[in-house]
């Protein structure tokens, strides 16, 4: 609703303008040109953003520090806090960085954006950048048509740079012919009053325009033009700082609980600098004057003051907000807490983190890991056992011995609550996925596809499994009885082992002990099977309930296959390569066998 009624009002306002003044015109396409500017810039960025970035994040964002520093510096390079905002959002939503380290990015991201403050007043308003725009168009368009991803990427950040430059000289010729017919400077508002009324509108005119950096090119040539005073024009920087805060709440619309927690620790951040520079305004003014009096400044030079100033109270803010991190995530854990359903719903598939490759990546692979997890349970559950038992180190086999009866899992309902729903989920969110990406995510969502595919069949099979199993080893008949502990144990024990490659550090060690996991599975396969074919031809078991076994049998060797093949894809830890190398190398069944016979020649020798 605000929506429908906001953007009417500001099309007639600058019509309006547009009509009682020719100055208008070009200050406001000034505006209109350094926001396309920064777009293009954004788009530059994003075109690097296919796994360098993801990576360098990972890096870089261990601790506090290292992760306020990542913010300072990405922001700076960029010059836009909003795409970095929004690439933490997407990070986070998708597990690819902690909350902590987020808000520390996000932190940072406030001091880097303060740079964009120091080139324009210090660069921007001394020079005619028109001139350098113009050579920065020409090979940026030159390069934007190049199919090379990195030459289309770089070409776009020239096309943004020069678009930037020429948006801040057209607002300066604005702001220079504007005063020509009107001075702004005489509705200036002194003391506390035009504090909070510039703080407002400067909050404003940053929702309206989504980039504090706008506003604040706005600012500074106003400033350097005389048609705001300077106490006016910190006043707007301190409004420009909260109202930046619009975006990274945009983008925790459509974010999880933890893209939300870090939009709310945005928020506050922004709000308690911006208190802290209205409750200290004086104090703050009087240590820019010290400051710039100590680095040669000159007096009258208001706009590099105002550079200085939003400096100030963002490193305020900085000092003040960052020893209370841990305090600040506990709070916003407590009070923006996960929506809880019936029906399990996806935690990581979020339209924020599929704005990037490796966070549409991740994503996709921690919300199938969401799946295993509840799959891993519906098996356990409908073997007859409980997850600490299959988890710990308890003999399985006497864990099932001791079991005098087996109560039926309802698994069409547990598929539906837990399973059914992500798996769509899923499904719908890789078809969504922009495929002129690189090789690698494509193949890697791929297989991630396939790895949910091979849980769903799992699933489908301890249905038909559970059937005969609940039905005999309920039963007075021993042989049928323990049989089908041996399969449900053996399940199990498989089970219990894919987690110990889940935990183990060594990815190399995990690539082994899957294919010693699969030869296990064939060599308990063919044991269970020859002695079956045993017991039948001694008359200890029934050939019809043979038969059943040995169907179920090969729905216990199917379920086993399927999680394992799932697990080379979830379970191994380690860069892209060597997800690839395990994939490569992994035994097949006609290799399994061959090792397999192989083995069972040795034995005979022996």
């Amino acid at each position: 609703m605000l929506k429908k009624i906001l953007l009417p009002t500001i099309f007639f306002i600058l019509a309006y303008g547009f009509w009682l003044s020719e100055d208008f015109k070009e200050i406001s396409a000034g505006v209109a040109i350094f926001m396309f500017g920064m777009l293009s810039l954004e788009q530059g960025f994003r075109n690097f953003t296919g796994g360098v970035l993801e990576r360098l994040i990972n890096r870089t964002t261990s601790s506090h520090w290292k992760s306020l520093v990542f913010g300072i510096v990405s922001t700076t390079i960029m010059q836009s806090s909003s795409l970095v905002s929004v690439i933490t959002i997407s990070f986070l939503s998708a597990g690819l960085l902690t909350l902590v380290a987020g808000i520390g990015i996000i932190f940072g991201a406030n001091l880097g954006t303060t740079t964009g403050a120091w080139l324009i007043a210090g660069f921007g308003l001394k020079v005619n950048i028109a001139a350098y725009a113009m050579p920065m168009l020409v090979f940026g368009v030159l390069l934007i048509f190049q199919k090379a991803k990195n030459l289309n990427g770089f070409g776009y950040i020239l096309v943004g740079l020069g678009f930037l430059f020429l948006g801040i000289h057209y607002m300066k010729e604005g702001f220079e012919a504007f005063r020509g017919t009107i001075n702004l400077a005489e509705f200036a508002v002194k003391g506390y009053p035009g504090l909070f009324l510039f703080t407002l509108i400067g909050a404003f005119a940053t929702v309206v325009m989504q980039s504090s950096h706008a506003t604040l090119v706005l600012i500074i040539t106003a400033l350097a033009a005389q048609q705001i005073t300077y106490e006016n024009a910190l006043a707007l920087a301190i409004g420009a700082n909260i109202g930046t805060t619009i975006t990274a709440i945009l983008g925790a619309i459509s974010a999880n609980a933890q893209g939300r927690r870090l939009a709310g620790a945005h928020l506050m951040f922004n709000l308690v600098t911006g208190l802290i520079a209205i409750l200290f305004a004086h104090q703050l003014i009087y240590a820019v004057d010290e400051i710039s009096l100590l680095s040669g400044i000159r007096e009258n030079d208001f706009t590099l003051k105002l550079a200085i100033f939003h400096t100030l109270f963002n490193l305020i803010g900085v000092l003040v907000m960052t020893p209370l991190i841990r305090p600040l995530v506990n709070l916003l854990e407590r009070t923006i807490k996960e929506k809880k359903s019936e029906i399990d719903q996806p935690k990581y598939l979020t339209d924020s983190a599929i704005d990037f490759p490796e966070t549409a990546v991740k994503a996709v692979l921690q919300e199938s890991l969401h799946v295993y997890d509840n799959a891993q349970g519906i098996l356990i559950h409908a073997l007859g056992f409980r997850r600490p038992e299959v988890l710990s180190t308890l003999d399985l086999m006497e864990v099932a011995e001791a079991q005098k009866k087996l109560t039926m899992l309802d698994i069409d309902a547990a598929y539906e609550r837990s399973i059914k729903g992500l798996y769509s989920e899923i499904i719908a969110f890789i078809s969504r996925v922009d495929f002129s990406w690189q090789m690698e995510q494509s193949a890697d969502l791929h297989h991630l596809r396939e790895a949910n595919q091979h849980m769903v069949e799992a699933i489908k099979d301890v249905k038909h499994l559970q059937k005969n199993m609940i039905r005999f080893i309920n039963s007075d008949n021993k042989p049928m009885r323990h049989a089908y502990d041996q399969l449900r144990s053996q399940l199990a024990v498989i089970i219990r082992q894919l987690e110990e490659i889940r935990l183990a550090d060594e990815s190399n060690t995990s690539i082994l002990s899957l294919d010693a996991l699969k030869l296990l599975v064939k060599e308990t396969h063919d044991e269970f099977n020859s002695s079956l074919i045993d017991k039948i031809r001694r008359r200890s078991i029934l050939p019809q309930q043979g038969t059943s076994l040995l169907n179920d049998s090969h729905y216990t060797h199917s379920i086993a296959k399927n999680l394992i093949q799932a697990a080379q894809t979830l379970l191994v830890s380690g860069p892209r390569d060597l997800a690839q190398a395990v994939r490569t190398i992994a035994l097949d069944d006609n290799e399994l066998q061959a090792v397999s016979d192989r083995e069972q020649v040795e034995k005979t020798a022996q």
